[in-house]
């Protein structure tokens, strides 16, 4: 006859150790045969009868611990919320959530937002040890409050210095340090402050939006996720004009239809406009910038810097073999001419995800015609458009329309099967 496991109970504790804890969770420790926990949690709940396993920073050690213990009464010691970035939700989603019950305490994030009395319902909050800060700038940048768990490399002072390097410098900041214990201390200041000082490594650093300022830095005015105006991109002057055009770029990342996390390849780059403002949209996903001039591929970087986009990647070569060891995209745009894009839409078609989008720009009816029978052969239903743009300018005083040259957009999406 098979033994159902004992129940595991993720216990949340603070630097108060036992004097913050309810009877029923003493209960619980007091009934433990074993009391898994870093060596800070099991110093902050003293003596005990059941076994003590210390285990730091190590989730799949606890995962086999509790595992190897499944006859025994198993309580696993954690900060503050265990199912808030704590080890309960690794633990749930390793073993089974029927194996564990959570009794959490006040995280260290809301005892942070308390100190410095703010609401934390529409904060943005995340922690360093698993996201990069550089992915995590966008929602900084137009969040109304924020609250960080830095981490020994990403420090406060480091996290303010990386701010006021992107011009994002209207935020006060607090960094709460060793909170619920006797040397628990708030600091409130510029970011500029901040950046200066050295903090105890348990912190949480909390930025408030200062009022009445703008929402972005006084030198990304007029920047936008996508349509950029075409003059704010570096472009090599004997091609200059050949970038895709704000308004087709646009039209084009719409029907692109990225998400936060989408994997994107822009085949014949260019200077990089498209592919940046498909990093600016999938601001937690990877753009491959694809281009074999080099001269352009420079560019890309350099344009990269000046949009302080940190997830994208200029890759050099010819296409299909530079994306030869690139991921499977979730969207491929390809701009070109000649008879050479038929071959890198097919083959790209051909990497694709299921469900995922492949939008073409080219400028030729013949490759017009070319490109849709083929992409009605590979996906099935494609939207084709013909785009005359013209834009107003004033000459002696008079408003005139300069006709750009027509551009055609091709749009599918990969069949599921």
């Amino acid at each position: 006859m098979s033994v159902v496991p004992e129940k595991v109970h993720i216990l949340g504790i603070g630097d108060d150790g036992l004097d913050g804890l309810t009877s029923a969770a003493r209960g619980l420790l007091d009934a433990a045969d074993v009391i898994v926990g870093s060596a800070h949690t099991l110093a902050a709940v003293g003596g005990s009868a059941g076994r003590r396993l210390v285990v730091d920073g190590d989730p799949e050690e606890v995962a086999r611990v509790v595992a190897a213990n499944a006859s025994r009464r198993v309580v696993v010691l954690a900060t503050g919320d265990p199912l808030f970035y704590g080890t309960a939700r690794y633990l749930c989603e390793r073993l089974g959530k029927d194996r564990f019950e959570v009794v959490p305490h006040v995280s260290s994030m809301q005892l942070a937002f308390a100190r410095v009395k703010e609401s934390w319902d529409e904060a943005y909050l995340t922690n360093l040890a698993n996201q990069q800060l550089d992915r995590a700038m966008e929602r900084i940048r137009t969040a109304e409050r924020v609250g960080l768990f830095t981490t020994d490399e990403m420090t406060p002072g480091r996290v303010a210095q990386a701010l006021l390097e992107r011009g994002i410098d209207y935020f006060t900041g607090y960094v709460c340090e060793n909170l619920g214990s006797p040397d628990e201390r708030v600091t409130q200041g510029e970011l500029g402050e901040l950046a200066e000082h050295a903090f105890s490594p348990l912190n949480v650093m909390i930025l408030v939006r200062k009022p009445h300022v703008p929402d972005r830095p006084r030198e990304l005015a007029g920047r936008r996720l996508f349509g950029n105006p075409d003059e704010l991109f570096l472009q090599s002057r004997p091609k200059r004009g050949l970038l895709t055009p704000a308004e087709v770029r646009s039209l084009a990342l719409a029907e692109l239809d990225l998400g936060p996390s989408s994997t994107v390849w822009d085949v014949g780059a260019g200077s990089g406009s498209v592919s940046i403002e498909a990093a600016q949209l999938a601001a937690r996903g990877e753009v491959y910038a694809i281009e074999m001039d080099v001269e352009d591929y420079q560019l890309i970087s350099a344009n990269a810097e000046r949009f302080s986009v940190r997830n994208l990647t200029p890759v050099l070569g010819r296409a299909p073999e530079a994306w030869r060891d690139l991921p499977d995209p979730d969207a491929v745009f390809i701009g070109g001419t000649g008879r050479q894009v038929r071959g890198m839409v097919e083959q790209a078609f051909a990497r694709l995800r299921p469900g995922g989008r492949m939008v073409v720009s080219v400028v030729s009816v013949e490759s017009v015609a070319e490109v849709e029978q083929l992409l009605r052969q590979l996906a099935g239903e494609t939207n084709v458009w013909m785009l005359n743009v013209a834009r107003g300018t004033l000459q002696f005083e008079t408003l005139r329309f300069e006709a750009m040259a027509p551009t055609f957009l091709l749009a599918a999406v990969k069949p599921l099967s």
